[in-house]
């Protein structure tokens, strides 16, 4: 008997987690638990992004991957002194990567994989994609382009000076937070996407402090010169605004299994910029 959504879904999210780190990265727990407290969606793989430094053997080897040493990795940004002591255990050939954000998501209908195909784009992640199994699984990949792969030695011997790859460093942490700006417009855009019968009995757990916006205190000017904070206003119209905008989801962005009609991407995803 075939597996129903349900049960994959199930099996998915009670097996042992199998990575190297063995959990969620900490930059992307919220994004997780969202889209797996939908009916619509799960997770089976992600990473937030990260800096590695793996030492290899000679791009000829046959059992290059299988000698493959991980000399230095960071879900977070790195130092140049984190990449010297990684270079200094360095016997074969050194390579640094920046890998940027990458989640797959399997989702129940096709239309619920087009909608989350469309949130990655518009919020940065073109390089993402959709499939379908043989066996009816339908995957939304959502992974961006903006990596960085540079060799950095050859059999253990150093091919560069300590100015580059300070300047390497520099690069790589560059990536590391527009990859962060990226997770955080994914996050809000998948909000407002979503439908909103499904997410208002689920408690969504804050930011991590790395993904929230730093902006600095607003304030208003008035005819005498005087500032006054125009924080407390801004936020009381902000919460109207979102409160309308759900009300508008819950009748026009419908994704539930009643109603097997195709929403208007557009109407859903008029949010994004």
């Amino acid at each position: 008997m075939e597996k129903t959504f349900s049960q994959w879904k199930k099996q998915c999210l009670n097996k042992l987690d199998m990575s190297k780190k063995g959990s969620v990265d900490q930059d992307i727990e919220h994004v997780v638990s969202l889209l797996n407290s939908c009916e619509e969606y799960f997770t089976t793989s992600s990473c937030s992004g990260r800096i590695i430094l793996i030492d290899g053997a000679p791009e000829n080897s046959e059992v290059q991957k299988q000698n493959c040493v991980w000399l230095f990795v960071s879900h977070q940004k790195c130092t140049v002194d984190d990449l010297m002591s990684g270079l200094n255990g360095s016997t074969g050939d050194a390579v640094l990567k920046f890998e940027p954000f990458v989640l797959h998501v399997q989702c129940r209908r096709l239309e619920d994989a087009q909608l989350m195909h469309s949130v990655a784009v518009n919020s940065g992640f073109r390089n993402s994609g959709l499939t379908v199994s043989k066996t009816g699984k339908i995957i939304t990949a959502v992974r961006s382009t903006h990596g960085l792969e540079v060799p950095l030695s050859h059999e253990g011997k150093l091919l560069v000076e300590h100015e580059y790859i300070d300047f390497l460093s520099q690069i790589a942490n560059q990536k590391m937070e527009e990859n962060l700006r990226r997770i955080h417009r994914f996050y809000q855009n998948l909000q407002s996407a979503l439908p909103t019968e499904k997410l208002q009995n689920v408690q969504i757990t804050d930011l991590p402090n790395s993904q929230e916006p730093q902006e600095p205190p607003h304030t208003l000017v008035t005819g005498n010169g005087e500032e006054e904070k125009g924080t407390e206003e801004r936020n009381k119209t902000s919460v109207y605004k979102r409160r309308r905008k759900r009300q508008q989801h819950q009748t026009e962005c419908c994704h539930g299994d009643g109603d097997s009609s195709t929403p208007d991407l557009n109407d859903c995803l008029n949010l994004f910029t």
